[in-house]
């Protein structure tokens, strides 16, 4: 399978300003983009995940950071029926 690169230009100015390395910024920029795309519906969790450079156990965990969760529902309401159940 082919892989292709995505290159974003950004300053020095700009992790200044979020206080963050190049490898963090990086990092961050793929989670936010996996996340977004799974949230459209675009990509599966392991596609997401294989996109933020993580596990496919740890995109999902990290989706309850984005108020997001793997199985339609978002957490209130996961949490509303397990205390109904």
């Amino acid at each position: 399978m082919a892989h292709h690169a995505l290159t974003i230009l950004y300053s020095d100015d700009l992790l200044l300003s979020l206080k963050e390395s190049p490898e963090e910024f990086e990092a961050e920029a793929r989670l936010l983009l996996a996340v977004k795309l799974y949230e459209l519906g675009r990509l599966t969790t392991g596609h997401a995940a294989e996109l933020a450079g993580i596990g496919r156990v740890e995109f999902i965990f990290r989706l309850s950071r984005f108020g997001l969760s793997p199985i339609g529902m978002d957490p209130d309401e996961l949490e509303q029926d397990l205390a109904n159940g």
